[in-house]
């Protein structure tokens, strides 16, 4: 009798296990990471991430996190109806002069796993910024990425 529970247990643990929703069976991105390119210091910097529900019930997002203070991340509040798109920002606050990558966690309400998306780029100082020519600039050209000038700096 142990044997047959034992067995019912596992099998109803398995079952469930493997119909867990996946990000891959709900989400796209557009892109998971984008390059911010050669920015400013001082000059706040926004990389704007599609997310598409691609699944047939609407689509929240719970959380989108970033793992550390230098990035303020926002996103989509409402559900995503099936086939629509939607934005997740995250903003880096070029603080520093070097190069950086920063990863968020973006959570799915119904979905166990998280997805990771990453922004990357270069701070340069002021004198190294103005040497450079138009074309290696973070411009408009840069797709999903704008500088943030309305952010406003928290004073220490």
């Amino acid at each position: 009798m142990k044997k047959i529970i034992f067995t019912l247990a596992a099998f109803a643990i398995t079952t469930f296990a493997s119909a867990q929703k996946k990000v891959a069976d709900v989400a796209t991105f557009k892109a998971e990471t984008i390059d911010l390119g050669k920015i400013k210091v001082g000059n706040p910097t926004t990389a704007i991430f599609q997310v598409t529900n691609i699944s047939k019930e609407p689509l929240i997002i719970e959380t989108a996190s970033p793992t550390c203070g230098c990035t303020i991340g926002d996103y989509t509040k409402s559900p995503i109806a099936p086939g629509k798109s939607r934005s997740i920002t995250a903003t880096y606050n070029a603080a520093n002069v070097s190069p950086f990558t920063k990863t968020m966690t973006v959570k799915f309400v119904g979905v166990e796993e998280v997805k990771s998306i990453t922004i990357k780029g270069e701070v340069l100082s002021e004198e190294e910024y103005a040497k450079l020519k138009p074309a290696a600039l973070n411009t408009s050209s840069v797709k999903g990425a704008k500088p943030a000038a309305n952010l406003q700096k928290k004073k220490s």
